[in-house]
C-alpha cells in the first residue's frame, strides 16, 4: 500500500513537471532591444554642454570627410549619416564637426552593458550602441516589464548621463524586437506582440527590418512590394526564382516575423575563425610605398590580436579598393602569428601574375580602402613546436615587442620598414565586428 502510494507520488511529480515543463517552452519569450540614440553625438553633447541642443555631426577619426553619425538636431534638419560634410553643411549650415572618440565611445558602451547585465544574464551585443536582452525569467522579479526598462533606463540615466536616451523594442523574438526599437524614437518604447504585428508591418517600409537592405528591397520593389506587409503576398516559388533558396527562406520568415535565435548569454566568447583588419585611407594614394607600409602595420595589427587570442592561422588574405580592385588569398604550409610573415604573404600576391596584379599598384593608380584577414585559425598550443632555433628566436623577440608595446602602447616599437611612415590608431569597430575585442568584452564582468 505504501509502495503504491509513493509510486503514484512520484508520478504526479513527473507529470506535473512535464506540464510546467511544456508550459514555458510554448510560453512566449520577452526580449528586448536596446538601441541607444544618437549614440556617438549623445555621448559627445554628454561631455560638452556646448555642443547641446546644437546640431552636431560626427566624422571619421582618420581625417575623411564623412559624416559617420548625427545628433537628433542635425537628423531634424535633413542631415543624414552617412553623407559627406560639405553636403551636410549645405543642408545645415550651421552644423558643428567632431571627430569621433570610439575609444571613449567602447568605455560608454561598456558601462551601459554592466548596467543590463543585472537585469538578465542572457545578453547580447549587437553593436557598439545596441544589444538583446532575454528577460523572459526576470520579469517577475520587477513585477511586469514596464517597470523593468523604467528602471533600467532610469538607471542610465544616472549612471551614464541625462542627455544619453535609449529606445527599446520588446518582443517574443529578436528580428520583431529590433524592428521595434526603431519604430519610436527618441527615448521610445515599442511593444510588437502577435496580435499587432500585422498593423505594424502594414505601416512599415522593407528597411525598416533587419535582414532587408537597400538592394533587396529595390529588388522586392520591382516586384511590387512596398511594405513588410506585401511580402506575404509573394510563394516561395516567387521568391526563390528571384533571390535563391537561402535568401528567399530568410525573407518568408522575416514576412511572418519569425525567428528562432536565442539571444546568447553574456559570458559566451565568440569562436574565432578569423581575424582582420580594414582601413580606409584619408585620401587617394597614390604613393606605392605609403600603401605597402599601410600593408605591413596592418598586418602587425591582425598578428598582435591573434596573439592575444592565443591563436595562429594558416590563410593570408587581402583586399584592395582604388582604381581597381584586388583580392586575393593563399594558404601556406606552415602556422604563424607574426605580421612580418604575414606581410610577406601579402607580398607574394601583390606579385602574383595576373591582369590585376600587374597594374594594381602601379604609379598611375591609386588605393583608397585596404582590407587584410587571416583564416585557417588553430589554438596556438595545439600546433607543432618548431625545432628550427631561428624560429624560436623569431617567437622570444616577438613577445619582448608584445610586452614593450602593451605598457607604452601598440605600435610603439615597430618595424624599420615603418620609420617615417604615419602610425595607425588603432581604435573599437562601431560593429565590435573585432573578435578580439568581442572575446575581451566577455571577460569582462
Amino acid at each position: 500500500m505504501v509502495l503504491a502510494r509513493k509510486r503514484g507520488l512520484i508520478f504526479f511529480v513527473l507529470l506535473y513537471f512535464r506540464i510546467i515543463f511544456t508550459y514555458y517552452k510554448r510560453m512566449d519569450k520577452t526580449i528586448l532591444h536596446i538601441d541607444f540614440d544618437s549614440f556617438f553625438a549623445s555621448v559627445e553633447q554628454q561631455e560638452n554642454l556646448k555642443l547641446r541642443g546644437k546640431p552636431l555631426g560626427i566624422t571619421a577619426a582618420n581625417g575623411r570627410t564623412a559624416i559617420i553619425a548625427a545628433s537628433r538636431e542635425a537628423k531634424k534638419m535633413g542631415v543624414k549619416s552617412p553623407s559627406r560634410v560639405y553636403e551636410a553643411k549645405r543642408i545645415c549650415p550651421s552644423l558643428i564637426t567632431v571627430g569621433a572618440n570610439f575609444t571613449h565611445y567602447f568605455e560608454v558602451s561598456k558601462k551601459f552593458i554592466k548596467i543590463c547585465r543585472l537585469y538578465s544574464p542572457y545578453l547580447e551585443v549587437f553593436s557598439l550602441d545596441e544589444l538583446f536582452l532575454d528577460v523572459t525569467n526576470t520579469i517577475p522579479l520587477f513585477g511586469v516589464v514596464e517597470r523593468l526598462i523604467k528602471q533600467l533606463k532610469e538607471q542610465i540615466r544616472v549612471e551614464i548621463g541625462e542627455y544619453i536616451t535609449v529606445s527599446v523594442g520588446v518582443s517574443h523574438n529578436k528580428l520583431l524586437a529590433k524592428l521595434g526599437s526603431g519604430l519610436k524614437k527618441p527615448n521610445g518604447v515599442c511593444y510588437i506582440t502577435r496580435e499587432n504585428l500585422d498593423e505594424i508591418y502594414s505601416n512599415s517600409k522593407l528597411t525598416d527590418i533587419c535582414g532587408i537592405g537597400f538592394r533587396i528591397a529595390a529588388r522586392l520593389e520591382s516586384m511590387g512590394i512596398r511594405m513588410l506587409l506585401d511580402i506575404r503576398k509573394l510563394t516561395f516559388a516567387q521568391l526563390k526564382a528571384e533571390f535563391g533558396p537561402h535568401e528567399a527562406a530568410i525573407l518568408q520568415n522575416v514576412a511572418w516575423g519569425r525567428d528562432e535565435t536565442p539571444v546568447t548569454h553574456f559570458g559566451h566568447s565568440p569562436e574565432v575563425k578569423s581575424v582582420g583588419r580594414n582601413y580606409a585611407l584619408p585620401r587617394n594614394e597614390y604613393n606605392t610605398r605609403l600603401v605597402l607600409q599601410n600593408i605591413f602595420e596592418l598586418c602587425e595589427e591582425v598578428c598582435i590580436k591573434l596573439r592575444r587570442l592565443n591563436k595562429k592561422a594558416r590563410t593570408v588574405g587581402i583586399s584592395l579598393r582604388g582604381s581597381e580592385n584586388f583580392h586575393e588569398r593563399l594558404t601556406i604550409p606552415n602556422y604563424f602569428d607574426g605580421g612580418k610573415e604575414m606581410f610577406e604573404v601579402c607580398k607574394i600576391l601583390l606579385n602574383k601574375d595576373g591582369p590585376c596584379t600587374r597594374t594594381i599598384l602601379a604609379e598611375d593608380k591609386y588605393v583608397r580602402q585596404i582590407s587584410v584577414w587571416v583564416a585557417n585559425v588553430q589554438d596556438a598550443n595545439s600546433v607543432p613546436f618548431s625545432l628550427f632555433d631561428i624560429n624560436q628566436k623569431q617567437e622570444k623577440l616577438i613577445k619582448i615587442v608584445d610586452t614593450l608595446n602593451e605598457k607604452f602602447g601598440d605600435h610603439t616599437i615597430r618595424n624599420g620598414f615603418l620609420l617615417k611612415s604615419p602610425k595607425l590608431t588603432t581604435v573599437p569597430n562601431g560593429f565590435l565586428a573585432d573578435k578580439w575585442e568581442r572575446t575581451e568584452l566577455a571577460k569582462l564582468y
